[in-house]
Parts: structure tokens; C-alpha cells; sequence
């Protein structure tokens, strides 16, 4: 049976009505060959639309919004939408590449999600950025980017041990996230480490915003506390004066006389002016206003979602601290050398010595409480002389048990060790080739490989039976996995040769 609609009067099929027109899909016609009352022209449904376009009425929506126009018609006294034919064909007329590829699209088989999935795993394995997964899969399978995306997301949440996409993001190691922050600290890019590393600069840029808020979360912001502080951060005035500059001698300091032929470090201590008492309670006063500051600034700290502006606060706070710091401990280097050459013994190294006490002044620094009164040089002198008196009997018992004849050939011993930045920044750069071969194993046979091979940096290696025990299997089953690991990655490294030529470039070798 036919029925006749009575058409309602034509409104503007702007954006705006498409869209408010999509939303009443739920209102659809479900008769065949409607006719419009008061013509002949035929009227469809949504669902006749997409049957006869071979469709789904999904698409038929995402057409509205590109053009399609859908008008609402008046049936047995219920609204309904439907498209007359004049206008369908228009649209088609206007969109034939379109149409006909929406015809030719068939859901995806099970075989061909089993081909994608697995694909998808060997080219992530392979280092492969995620980026780039479907876009190298949509062209082996003639699938558009979309249903890739789709299909891959999907999977993402069905599998998220296989660590394709977002899981795989979420993946990486603790050693990894390090070694990241590290190099970035040291002067790579983030786009040398997401090249390095396989993985989105979004990625790289979250795990070092990560690694920044831990390493502030674990800054030395311990000080001594004052009353007078909650003051100083509520008037600008009264901080002002407390983080200004140090204030300058009432007369010129008198030039100490430095003594004939010293040793370069001994000499470049007397270009360093001693402090006067307002100084140096002013730079304590700073130093230690500056970490009440900086450590609460760090109580209000999100570290799982960080808030970059005042990571920055705090990390320029942190600079002023050491720089303080540094400042008072320059000052004062010369009165640990004026303790050391009192307290040298026979067959003592004064250099040694020398730094043993500046550790202790360091140390004084830390734990001086301004407000009390003294002055700090008493303080110090103290803390030296008692860290001294116990170095050095600790020192001489030890020389007295491990005493032999060819100490003056240790001595005269030549220092050629190679530059330690280099030396680190090559070693970092080690570790991170290192984890991302290792993350292409699952984490029973990561571990197996790190125990066999001593890949920790607090292990050696070790044997079959004592990883084993570790494990609490067997040797034999420990010696599967390892072949089974060791095998893994050898095809992963013949497989690395195709994700190079699909990815257009050049990927690092296992």
C-alpha cells in the first residue's frame, strides 16, 4: 500500500537544519515508493535511500551533512524525513567518485583484521613511529586511512599487551624515560628522540614533562625555618628586599696579600673577597627564603599532570638557591684551607684533605640557622674540624691495614682517563638502543635476557640455574626462553630491513 505524504513547507537546508535534520534519524520513513502529495515525484527514506545506494544509512548521514538535502514530511499525522528523488539525483551528479566508493565498501573480514593486527605488530616492533602504521597499512591493503585508524584503535583496546599504538605509548620503561630526559638535558631535540626512540613527539615531549616534575619533586629544598618568612611572601616590599642584591662594604675590603708560588687552585681563592657579617646574613637569609619559597610552590605541584609555568618557577628558584649557595661557599674556601694545614699528618695527600672539608662546608652551609647570631666561620670551623678528626683516624687505620711497598708506583700513576660528559652522554645513548631493543620482548623474556647477559647496572651476569632461581622455574626452561628471546630478535632485525624500505626512510639496525 502507497501512502501519501503531505509535504510540509521548505525551510532553508542550510549547516545548521542538515544537522538538526540528521539528529531525527530515529523518525524514519519505512514504506516504499512514497509519492509527495500535490506531484509525482517519488520520496525515499533513509533506509530505501541506502538500499538502493547500497549504503548504510550511516553513510546516508554523513551525506546530509555534505550536501544531501532531507526534507520533513507529514504522514498519517507523524513528521517523517524523507529525500525526494530530484535531489538525490543532484547529489549524485555531484558527488559520483563518492557514491561509487561508498557502493564498493564491504566491512572488514575477519581474515583481513587477523592480516592488519598482525602487521601492525611487526612494523611497531620493528620501530616503526605509530603515526606512520596506518599509513603504511592502508597502502598494503587498499583499505582507506579511516577504517585503519579505526580498526587499529580498536584492537588497541581489545589487545593492549601488544602495545600498538596508545598502549605502547604508555609503555616505556623507567630506564627509558630517563635515558630521554638525560639526552634532552644533555642538548638533543625532541625530534632526535623520537626519531632514535620510534615513538611520537608528542610521546617524548609527555615523558620528559614527566621526568622534569619528578626530578623537582626530588630537588634538596630542606631549609631552616623563620618566623619572619610567611612575612616576606605577603609583602612584595619586604621580599624585594630579601632576594635583592648583596649589600656592598661601608669601605673597600683591604686586598689580601697572597703568598709566593701557590698552587693555581690555592691562588684563585684570594680573588674571592671575604663576607662581612650584614652579607653573609643576608645571603643566608636569601638562600634559605628561597627554598621555603620554592618548596611551596612544589606542595602545589600535580606531578601526573604537571603544570609547566610553574615547573619553570621553581626550576629558576632552584638556580638562585645554588648560585647563593655557591656564592657563600666561595667566600669561604680559604678557611678550609687554613684548617687542612693545620691538621696535616705525615703521609697525607693536603688536597685530599682539602676536599674532604669542603665537603663538610657544604655541608655547614645546609645546616646554618642565621638567626641564632653567630657567625657562620665558627660554625664552619667546627663542623671541618670534627668531620677531620674523624676522616683522618678512619684514613690512617685504613692505610695501616693495606700498606705496601709500591704505593709511591700507584702514586706516580698517570691520569688518563677520557672526558666523563662524553663518556655518559655515549653511555645514555647506549641504554636508550638497548631498551628499545629490549621492549620487543614481552617481560618474562626481558628479564631472562637481562639476567644472562648482566644488561642491569647492578647485576653480572648470571647462570642458567641461577636465573632460575630467580624465576622459580628450571634451567632448561630458562634456557628455552633465552632461545626463544635471542631468535625473536633476530627476525626482528631481518624484518627492520622492510620497515625501511615501507617507511620511505632509514631505521637504525639492531
Amino acid at each position: 500500500m502507497i501512502a501519501i505524504l503531505k509535504q510540509e513547507p521548505v525551510r532553508s537546508a542550510g549547516p545548521r537544519s542538515t544537522r538538526r535534520q540528521g539528529q531525527t534519524r530515529s523518525s524514519q520513513l519505512a514504506t516504499a515508493g512514497v509519492e509527495a502529495n500535490g506531484g509525482n515525484e517519488r520520496v525515499l527514506s533513509v533506509r530505501e535511500l541506502a538500499a538502493e545506494l547500497k549504503v548504510s544509512t550511516k553513510t546516508i548521514s554523513r551525506w546530509q551533512r555534505r550536501g544531501l538535502v532531507s526534507r520533513p514530511f507529514t504522514c498519517d499525522g507523524r513528521k517523517r524525513l524523507g529525500f525526494l528523488q530530484s535531489e538525490v539525483d543532484g547529489f549524485i551528479a555531484r558527488n559520483r567518485d563518492r557514491v561509487a566508493r561508498a557502493a564498493r565498501f564491504s566491512q572488514l573480514t575477519l581474515g583481513e583484521r587477523k592480516t592488519i593486527f598482525e602487521q601492525a605488530q611487526r612494523l611497531s616492533a620493528a620501530g616503526v613511529r605509530p603515526s606512520l602504521v596506518g599509513k603504511q597499512l592502508a597502502r598494503m591493503t587498499g583499505r582507506s586511512l579511516e577504517t585503519i585508524r579505526y580498526t587499529l584503535k580498536r584492537l588497541d583496546r581489545e589487545y593492549p599487551e601488544a602495545g600498538i599504538l596508545t598502549a605502547r605509548d604508555r609503555s616505556l620503561p623507567l630506564d627509558t624515560k630517563r635515558t630521554i630526559c638525560r639526552l634532552f638535558l644533555g642538548g638533543e631535540t625532541i625530534q632526535s628522540l623520537s626519531k632514535q626512540l620510534g615513538r611520537a613527539k608528542s610521546t617524548i615531549a609527555r615523558v620528559i614533562a614527566e621526568m622534569r616534575a619528578q626530578r623537582i619533586a626530588e630537588l634538596p629544598l630542606d631549609y631552616i625555618p623563620n618566623p619572619q618568612f610567611p612575612a616576606f611572601a605577603r609583602s612584595r616590599e619586604l621580599e624585594k628586599q630579601v632576594l635583592g642584591s648583596m649589600p656592598l662594604r661601608e669601605s673597600p675590603a683591604a686586598r689580601s696579600s697572597q703568598p709566593a708560588g701557590l698552587a693555581p687552585y690555592l691562588a684563585s681563592l684570594y680573588e674571592v673577597p671575604l663576607l662581612t657579617r650584614e652579607q653573609e646574613l643576608h645571603l643566608f637569609r636569601k638562600l634559605n627564603y628561597l627554598k621555603y619559597k620554592a618548596g611551596k610552590l612544589r606542595a602545589k605541584l600535580d606531578v601526573s599532570q604537571p603544570d609547566k609555568a610553574m615547573m619553570t618557577r621553581i626550576e629558576r628558584l632552584h638556580e638562585e638557591i645554588v648560585a647563593t649557595k655557591n656564592q657563600i661557599i666561595s667566600a669561604n674556601l680559604r678557611l678550609v684551607v687554613a684548617i687542612a694545614k693545620r691538621h696535616i699528618g705525615v703521609g697525607q695527600e693536603f688536597f685530599e684533605l682539602v676536599s674532604d672539608g669542603n665537603v663538610s662546608l657544604m655541608h655547614a652551609v645546609e645546616r646554618f640557622d642565621y638567626s641564632m647570631g653567630n657567625k657562620f666561620s665558627t660554625y664552619a670551623t667546627w663542623a671541618i674540624i670534627k668531620n677531620f678528626a674523624r676522616s683522618i683516624s678512619d684514613e690512617m687505620r685504613r692505610r695501616d691495614r693495606f700498606r705496601t711497598d709500591r704505593s709511591d708506583l700507584f702514586a706516580e700513576t698517570t691520569d688518563v682517563r677520557a672526558d666523563q660528559r662524553q663518556l655518559e652522554s655515549q653511555q645514555s645513548k647506549r641504554e636508550l638502543a638497548l631498551n628499545s631493543i629490549l621492549e620487543r620482548l614481552d617481560k618474562r623474556e626481558r628479564e631472562v635476557i637481562a639476567c644472562r647477559f648482566g644488561l642491569r647496572h647492578d647485576r653480572e651476569p648470571l647462570t642458567l640455574k641461577q636465573v632460575g632461581d630467580i624465576m622459580g622455574v628450571t634451567k632448561e626452561r630458562i634456557r628455552q626462553i633465552e632461545v626463544r628471546a635471542l631468535k625473536k630478535l633476530r627476525n626482528d632485525s631481518a624484518r627492520e630491513k622492510l620497515a625501511m624500505l615501507l617507511d620511505g626512510g632509514v631505521s637504525s639496525q639492531l
